[in-house]
Parts: structure tokens; C-alpha cells; sequence
């Protein structure tokens, strides 16, 4: 049975230009980069080295890099950061942000009584920007907005540079969770003017248990994880030094091929979409991820006319991965916040969400065995003519 892998929202496939590089460091520095003997100056100079070049694709100083684990750690660090030590008292968000960005906000709302608006959001799952240039002139409180420059689920690309603008006219502090997007996009943080940003190196075909959280110099925040001190005092604990060698070579990677990568993609998300709609006609897709400058073009979110809890088994038994997003209200499977605050409790009723997201590993063979496999379902459901 051929295995195919669409589910490259929520990781990828290491690139083997990176298990090479990580490889090489593996086997040749090993030392401490917190030791002072040579050992440990070998590692230190790989871990700057690659600060340095991370910066310089994002456009920022290499100090204003700092490793983390995860962007989940990354995020965490910053919005508690922000209202324990900066003094923030409101919290502009919503209420389709990543789960460890909704957690920890929902947290500090009801410890620290932190004012919290969740913007609203139309039936494609886009903010109010009429609403948030009204709410942002309020300077009455110190403000951090926190919004994700892609939906991790449905794709819904931000318009970043209009919010990072309101927000520097307003003095309030902007947070963006970047995961799905650096080495996807140009990003140039600097001239974005944004405060914080972060980055795992697992979704751009980097290790897992590497990331890293860009805060401008100026906003002084303090660690979540304090010990010995290292990433100047951001980060305690001994670095991930093959991780960080890892994410470097795989976001360099991204950027030199980033045209010829988003191109591919592309293509292969507009081949998906046209073959899913000649093979399903009544086919939706949620969000604006079937618009493909509006969306993220490495997801694709559908909208399956029909309920099947068990999709995502049924998907797994022909060997295909992707992530089921469910609808369905029963004991075992619950709607995903995204799709909550997007559809009534009726609506949810009448579909099944599924996720499709792809890299520059997939082909058009893979759509067309995926594409197969559903039709194949719709046909039980919808009694589709084969």
C-alpha cells in the first residue's frame, strides 16, 4: 500500500539537506556552549553562526533572536511575559488563535483578571478590521494584540501589515504567531515593525523540539524558564545545538528555493481543488483556503457534504494522513474551536471539516489517490455516480 502524507500543518518531512547538516555537527562538535575550553567554543560558534543567519532572513539583529523548544513555547513566553512584567492589562485576540495561545490567554483571564476581546469573525472566519481600528484607540490600558499570520486549520492569511501599523500608532504591543509562515512567505520582521514573532523548524522540514521567538530590543520581556541563564537570560537550560543547527539549514533552505517551493505548491493545491470539485461537486471549503492568494497555499480546508466521524480512520486504513478536523457533536469527537466560531451548532451538523495540507515532498499522485479514497466515501454518503 503506497503511503501518503497531507497533513504537513501539523509537521514535515525532515529535509535531507538537514539530517545532513545535523549529521555533520553531530558527529564533530559535542562540547558545551557554555563551557569555556575549545570544546565548548566550537559549539557556541555554531549556535551564533546560526542565530546570525536566522536574523538575517527575517531581517533583524541577531540579538533580538532567541532558541526555544517549540512556538508553543515561543508564544507562551511572550503573552506572559506581557501582562506579568510589561505591565499589559488588555488582550486583543480570537477565538481561532493556536491552542496554546487560547489556553494561556483564557489562563491569565481568569488568574490575573487580564481584559480580554476576541474579535469578531464573518462565516469565512476573517476578523472585523472596522472593529479592531475602533477597539485599538483605546490607549486607556497597556494593549498586546496577539493574531496568527495564518490559520493553522482553514488558512485565513492576516493582513499583517495593516494591523502591525494600527498597532504602532496606538502604542499597543502586536504578537504574531508566524509557525506556518516563515520560510513561506518574505518576511521582514523589521520593516513589518511587529514586536514578537515565533518559528518551529518541524513544520518547515526542520527537527521537532526547535524553534525560536524573535522580540524586538526595546520590549525588555523577562524568561518563563530561569536557570543557568543561557540565550542571554531568556532561555535557561543547555541549548539544542543540532535542533538550532537543523532549523537554520532548513529555513535557509526554504528561502533560496521559496519561489520554486511556492510555485509547486501552489499548483498542486489548485489540482487538488479542481479534482475534488469535478469528482465531488458539491464539495465547499472552509475559511479561504480554496482562495489562493487570501490563504495560506500549503492548507486546504474541505467542506465535505456529508458527516463521517470515522473519515480520518477510514482515510488512515488506505494509508493516507491528513488531519480530521471534526464536526460532529457526539460524545467522541467535538467540533475544533476554529470551526465553532465559524458555524452554528446546525451547520456543524450537515459536514465533515478535513485538512489537506502539502509540501514540496507531495505529488500529483498523491492528490489523485486522496482525491479517489473520497470520492469513493462521498459515494456511500451522496450515492455519487461513479
Amino acid at each position: 500500500m503506497q503511503k501518503v502524507y497531507l497533513d504537513n500543518a501539523a509537521t514535515t518531512k525532515l529535509d535531507p539537506a538537514v539530517i545532513e547538516e545535523m549529521v555533520h555537527a553531530m558527529k564533530n562538535v559535542y562540547g558545551n556552549p557554555s563551557s569555556t575550553h575549545i570544546f565548548g567554543r566550537e559549539a557556541k560558534a555554531l549556535l551564533e553562526l546560526s542565530r546570525k543567519k536566522i536574523a538575517s532572513f527575517v531581517n533583524v539583529s541577531p540579538a533580538e533572536i532567541y532558541f526555544t523548544s517549540s512556538g508553543t513555547e515561543s508564544n507562551n513566553t511572550v503573552i506572559r511575559s506581557c501582562v506579568k512584567d510589561l505591565g499589559v492589562e488588555r488582550i486583543i485576540t480570537t477565538s481561532i488563535e493556536h491552542k496554546c495561545v487560547q489556553e494561556t490567554i483564557k489562563e491569565l483571564e481568569s488568574t490575573l483578571k487580564v481584559e480580554v476581546i476576541r474579535l469578531n469573525l464573518d462565516e469565512k472566519g476573517r476578523i472585523d478590521y472596522n472593529q479592531f481600528s475602533e477597539l485599538i484607540t483605546d490607549q486607556s490600558k497597556k494593549t498586546l494584540v496577539s493574531l496568527m499570520h495564518a490559520n493553522n486549520e482553514i488558512g485565513n492569511l492576516l493582513n499583517i501589515e495593516l494591523i502591525s501599523k494600527l498597532c504602532q500608532e496606538n502604542n499597543a504591543l502586536f504578537h504574531t504567531d508566524t509557525v506556518q509562515t516563515v520560510g513561506h512567505y518574505p518576511l521582514d520582521f523589521e520593516a513589518l515593525g511587529i514586536d514578537f514573532a515565533s518559528c518551529s523548524a518541524h513544520k518547515i522540514h526542520g527537527p521537532k523540539g526547535s524553534g525560536f521567538l524573535y522580540a524586538k530590543k526595546s520590549t525588555h520581556i523577562k524568561p518563563l524558564i530561569t536557570g543557568g541563564g543561557q540565550e542571554r537570560n531568556m532561555r535557561s537550560g543547555t541549548e539544542n545545538v543540532y535542533g538550532i543547527v537543523g532549523l537554520a539549514k532548513a529555513l535557509e533552505l526554504c528561502v533560496e528555493n521559496m519561489d520554486q517551493y511556492q510555485k509547486k505548491i501552489k499548483d498542486l493545491k489548485a489540482y487538488a481543488m479542481d479534482e475534488l470539485k469535478k469528482e465531488i461537486p458539491t464539495i465547499e471549503f472552509n475559511g479561504l483556503s480554496d482562495d489562493l492568494d487570501e490563504s495560506l497555499y500549503t492548507v486546504l480546508s474541505l467542506k465535505l457534504p456529508f458527516q463521517d466521524s470515522l473519515i480520518g480512520f477510514e482515510l488512515e486504513l488506505a494509508g493516507i494522513a491528513v488531519s480530521q478536523g471534526s464536526a460532529c457533536s457526539s460524545g467522541a469527537a467535538t467540533a475544533s474551536s476554529v470551526m465553532s466560531a465559524i458555524y452554528s451548532e446546525d451547520e456543524l451538523q450537515n459536514f465533515t471539516p478535513l485538512r489537506v495540507s502539502f509540501s514540496h515532498f507531495n505529488t500529483k499522485d498523491d492528490i489523485d489517490i486522496l482525491v479517489k479514497k473520497l470520492k469513493s466515501i462521498a459515494e456511500k454518503h451522496l450515492n455519487v455516480e461513479a
